[in-house]
């Protein structure tokens, strides 16, 4: 088997909590690195069906890992309050 060139590096900027969303599903499948799993979520993403065209004007913060509704401020903190 060919040794796998990657020389293209993609930067993309996430919240913290879109992070960590990222980073549970990671650690909860084994992913041995992060951008392993952004790599199967790309994947994953690419096959999925029932993705409608990108109505025009949409921004790109209009687009967020975290689930539709819900707000960074919905989600549970890593460490609880003192």
């Amino acid at each position: 088997m060919a040794p796998l060139n990657r020389g293209e590096r993609l930067q993309i900027m996430l919240t913290h909590d879109e992070l960590r969303i990222v980073d549970t599903w990671r650690f909860s499948k084994r992913m041995p690195s992060r951008a392993a799993a952004i790599r199967e979520l790309l994947k994953r993403g690419m096959a999925a069906e029932g993705f409608l065209e990108v109505a025009d004007g949409a921004k790109s913060k209009d687009f967020s890992v975290l689930p539709d509704g819900l707000a960074s401020d919905d989600l549970a903190p890593d460490e609880p309050a003192e």
